[in-house]
């Protein structure tokens, strides 16, 4: 009989960027359509087999009622933010670390069409590598949610600065498991508001 793959099971804390300042915007995106892209991401995590799902909050200051976070969403305040995404995947690995799971799953606010079978499908991807690591690719372009698991979270934390998160220390993996998402959704981050929106 072969061993079973606990790994298949393996939890996964699903952390939403949901920290900037939304310049190009002109609000933070946290804030988007009353809050719909932000309760978007967190159901694509938590449906998509994340547990628990925090949100990792910054330019909208440390209080998140205002939010209306859907109930059992997590948050964590960062307090430097401002100082780049670095300053927030770090505190996002450091809550992930705190809920004892084995993989997080970072899922940029600004991407509303990801949905939970976008997650799920490059979970079970990191899941099932030697590497642990997974990222969603739209039309040959590596996107989010990016599944990493805990054996390279410290590596991570220490190579990343400013606006370069989780990147510079991915970027030089050859063992990421790139997972095609084409068929799911476009993966397009959304950096201005369409013409005519309030």
């Amino acid at each position: 009989m072969p061993p079973v793959d606990r790994s298949a099971h393996a939890s996964c804390t699903g952390i939403v960027l949901a920290a900037g300042a939304g310049t190009r915007y002109g609000k933070p995106k946290a804030l988007a359509e009353n809050g719909a892209w932000l309760r978007s991401a967190i159901t694509a995590l938590r449906d998509g087999g994340c547990d628990p799902v925090i949100v990792a909050l910054g330019a909208t200051g440390p209080d998140p009622a205002p939010l209306g976070l859907p109930d059992g969403t997590e948050w964590r305040w960062v307090a430097d933010w401002a100082t780049g995404l670095a300053a927030t995947v770090r505190a996002g690995l450091r809550a992930a670390t705190e809920t004892g799971t084995r993989y997080v799953a970072f899922l940029p606010v600004d991407i509303p069409d990801i949905g939970p079978d976008v997650v799920a499908r490059v979970l079970a991807a990191a899941r099932s590598s030697q590497s642990g690591l997974a990222r969603a690719v739209f039309h040959n372009t590596p996107g989010h949610p990016v599944v990493i698991e805990n054996k390279h979270w410290e590596a991570i934390s220490a190579s990343a600065s400013g606006d370069s998160g989780a990147g510079s220390y991915l970027g030089g993996r050859q063992d990421m498991v790139c997972v095609t998402c084409d068929d799911l959704a476009t993966g397009t981050d959304r950096d201005f508001p369409e013409v005519g929106a309030r």
